[in-house]
C-alpha cells in the first residue's frame, strides 16, 4: 500500500473497501476495493474523513484483506453451505439447510489464537435454518504475510472446521405414562407438547400408546415402537424418584445403554437418555410439559441430527444450563443450554 493525499489520487486504484456509515441511515461501502479513483470521487472521500488514502502497490509476499479472508473461508466452508462476497475484508458462511451446527472447537481455538486473523460464529450444537448465518472471517489488518496465511491453511488441512448435520430421523414413537392419564382422571395434555416440537424438526409420530405405570408394559411398548419403525423412543412421565415412577427401569429393561439418567439442566434434572442399537430413547420429566424451554429442546435437534451425546456432553451443560424463565423467550439466542 502506498498512502498519499486524497486530492492527488485521482486514476489510483483503491486497495481496500472504503465504509460510510450514517447513523440509522446507513453503514456501507460507497467504494470497493479495485476502484478507480474519478476526479468527482474526492469530494465523497472527504466526506467520510479520508484526507489521505491508500492505494494499491502489489507487494510479493502479502495478501490484502479479501484475499486472506478467502484463505480462513477455504478451511471453514462444508457441504449445507454457501459464502457471501468479500466485502470489507470479511467472508459469512450462510446454512443452506436446516441442521445442527457442529465445530471442530480445536481448530476454531488454533486459527484465533494465531494474532492478526479470525473466525467468529455461533454456539456449536446449534439448530440452524436454512439462509442463518454461521460464521464470518477476516483479518485484522489491510495486509497480512502470505506465509502466515499458509500456515494456518496447511495446519487446518482435512475435513473443515464447520459442518451442518441435516435432521434425519423422521419416524417417532411415543409413550405415554401415567395412572392418572391411562384411567382418565386428568387430560393428556404431554403428548400434544412433544408432537408440536418435534414437528419443528420434521419429525412425525409412527407409534403411540397411553400405559398405567408398569415398567413391564412400558417395556414392551418401547419394543413394539421401535419394530414399528420407530428411530426415536419418547416416553413421558414417570421420571421421579417416586416408588410409583417405573420409566427409568422399564427402558433400561429394553436393553438399552442408558447414558445417564439425570442432567445438570433446570428444568430437566429427571432426564433420562438412552441408546438401544442407534434408536435413541428418552424419558421425559413433567417440565417439558409446562415450562418454555428445558432439557428437551437442548437435545432434541442432536438426536433429529443423529448426533450421539455422551455422557460428558450431558456434564458440560451445567454452565449455561439454568434458564432464568425470561419473560420474552428468545431461545436459541440465549445461553441457556450453551455449555462447554
Amino acid at each position: 500500500m502506498k498512502l498519499m493525499k486524497t486530492e492527488e489520487a485521482v486514476g489510483q486504484v483503491l486497495c481496500h473497501d472504503i465504509t460510510q456509515i450514517i447513523k440509522g441511515v446507513t453503514k456501507d461501502a460507497v467504494f470497493r476495493k479495485g476502484h478507480v479513483i474519478r476526479e468527482e470521487d474526492i469530494p465523497v472521500l472527504l466526506s467520510v474523513g479520508k484526507d489521505h488514502i491508500y492505494i494499491w502497490e502489489k507487494e510479493e509476499g502479502m495478501l490484502h484483506e479479501n484475499d486472506a479472508a478467502e484463505v480462513l473461508r477455504s478451511i471453514c466452508q462444508n457441504e449445507h453451505m454457501e459464502a457471501t462476497e468479500p466485502k470489507e475484508g470479511k467472508i459469512n458462511l450462510i446454512a443452506t439447510v436446516d441442521g445442527l451446527l457442529k465445530i471442530d472447537r480445536k481448530k476454531l481455538r488454533y486459527v484465533n489464537s494465531r494474532g492478526q486473523m479470525m473466525i467468529a460464529s455461533i454456539h456449536g450444537d446449534s439448530p440452524v435454518r436454512k439462509g442463518e448465518k454461521l460464521a464470518g472471517t477476516r483479518i485484522i489488518p489491510l495486509l497480512i504475510e502470505e506465509e502466515k496465511m499458509m500456515a494456518v491453511k496447511e495446519a487446518c488441512a482435512g475435513e473443515p472446521i464447520f459442518k451442518i448435520l441435516p435432521y434425519s430421523i423422521k419416524k417417532v414413537g411415543i409413550i405415554t405414562t401415567g395412572n392418572e392419564v391411562y384411567h382418565g382422571r386428568i387430560k393428556d395434555t404431554f403428548t400434544p407438547v412433544i408432537e408440536q416440537k418435534i414437528k419443528e424438526y420434521g419429525m412425525e409420530v409412527v407409534y403411540h400408546t397411553t400405559l398405567d405405570d408398569n415398567h413391564e408394559k412400558i417395556t414392551a411398548a418401547c419394543r413394539e415402537a421401535m419394530a414399528q419403525g420407530a428411530e426415536f423412543v419418547i416416553c413421558t412421565g414417570g421420571m421421579s424418584v417416586d416408588p410409583d415412577d417405573k420409566t427409568p427401569l422399564a427402558i433400561k429393561n429394553t436393553g438399552a445403554r442408558v447414558v445417564s439418567y439425570g442432567a445438570p439442566i433446570l428444568p430437566g434434572a429427571m432426564f433420562l437418555l438412552a441408546y438401544h442399537g442407534e434408536v435413541p430413547i428418552v424419558g421425559l420429566p413433567g417440565c417439558v410439559m409446562y415450562s418454555k424451554k428445558t432439557i428437551f429442546d437442548i437435545v432434541l435437534p442432536r438426536i433429529a441430527a443423529r448426533d450421539e451425546i455422551t455422557e460428558e456432553d450431558l456434564a458440560g451443560l451445567g454452565e449455561g444450563g439454568l434458564c432464568m424463565d425470561c419473560k420474552v423467550c428468545i431461545y436459541p439466542n440465549c445461553g441457556f443450554g450453551k455449555g462447554r
